[in-house]
């Protein structure tokens, strides 16, 4: 290097950075083929820590404050470099940034329903989804086993790696749980904790510390659901007869209302009306005395609104009525009396 060529370089004096946007990790400063000057100045704020890196290798590492750039600051790099302890020429080195401060509202989630054992259901398949927040707490992990020499590192290259071990971890709790999915969807908080206790470690050996770990929801798929949805109204009902009948009174009410044409009307409407009649009559409980057998009671006949009085005193004296013009007939005979069609 001519002295000519020495002059015209360029000696930084001040290092710092500013983060200009959410989500970047490490950030390398710079240097475009310029040296450091012994003595110049290295700024970290609050929420950052620069480490200084030579020939891949991570070196010296500052936490916030204004640092003085010598051979006594950098013991580090001073022997790495074989520098002699009075060092005072420029030097070069590469320096990154690390972003400590909290990276939050992270998401995570499963992307396809995971199957797990439930003590109550058998296999279950669930879905659950959350929050969580980290920051860089070791540099040099996270230099060594994640960002490396790259001009910067963001949240979101790390993002499925994490993911992919919350859930992992996740999975691990469910195989091994008592819990019932009734009781892990009512106790959100106690999951979080278990699963967070059971990543942390994971995080620590990227470098990184879990700060805040949320489960929001714990879901089965919407086929399931509805099964299980079935499953709680079953419960609800309790005795499946009951409701049974119960439900077909209900029904033939509704259908009496929705017969078509006048008459017709009047007659289903009875009809129905009767027969809702007799099975609400079914659910009622038999009235009993202490140490008697419950007794049968008596259908009552079904009264038909807009019947005729014939026919309703017919239906009382245990008569029929003619296939053709409808009129009662004896219950034996063979051909109707009004009308001559055969029966």
């Amino acid at each position: 290097m001519t002295i000519g060529q020495f002059l015209g370089k360029q000696f930084i004096a001040v290092i710092e950075w500013n983060e200009p946007d959410n989500g970047i990790l490490t950030y390398r400063y710079p240097m475009r083929n310029q040296e450091i000057e012994n003595g110049g100045q290295l700024t970290v704020s609050e929420s950052q820590m620069a480490a200084f890196v030579n020939e891949g290798k991570i070196a010296d590492v500052f936490g916030p404050g204004l640092h003085t750039l010598n051979t006594r600051n950098l013991p580090l790099l001073t022997d790495l470099m074989n520098w002699d302890k009075a060092f005072e020429s420029p030097f070069k080195s590469e320096v990154y940034f690390f972003s400590t401060r909290l990276q939050i509202d992270q998401k995570w989630g499963t992307a396809t329903p995971i199957t797990i054992r439930d003590k109550e259901f058998g296999a279950v398949r669930l879905r659950c989804y959350g929050i969580y927040s980290y920051h860089i707490s070791d540099p040099r992990i996270f230099f060594n086993q994640v960002s490396g020499t790259r001009d910067s590192y963001l949240a979101a290259d790390l993002e499925g790696q994490l993911r992919d071990t919350i859930v992992g971890s996740m999975t691990d709790i469910f195989a091994n749980s008592d819990l019932s999915f009734l009781d892990m969807a009512a106790n959100h908080s106690v999951l979080g904790d278990k699963i967070a206790e059971q990543t942390k470690p994971a995080f620590a050996a990227l470098g990184l510390e879990l700060n805040q770990f949320v489960v929001q929801n714990i879901s089965l798929p919407e086929e399931l659901q509805k099964v299980f949805d079935q499953r709680i109204g079953m419960n609800m009902v309790g005795d499946l007869g009951r409701y049974t009948l119960y439900s077909a009174a209900e029904s033939l009410d509704l259908s009496a209302v929705n017969t078509s044409g006048a008459a017709g009307m009047g007659m289903g409407l009875g009809a129905g009306a009767a027969v809702a009649q007799v099975l609400s009559n079914a659910l009622k409980p038999a009235m009993t005395t202490p140490g008697a057998i419950p007794s049968q009671q008596p259908m009552p006949a079904p009264v038909l609104i807009g019947a005729s009085a014939e026919s309703v005193s017919a239906a009382s004296e245990g008569t029929k009525f003619c296939i053709e013009c409808g009129k009662p007939i004896a219950q034996r005979a063979k051909f109707c009396a009004e009308c001559g069609k055969p029966q």
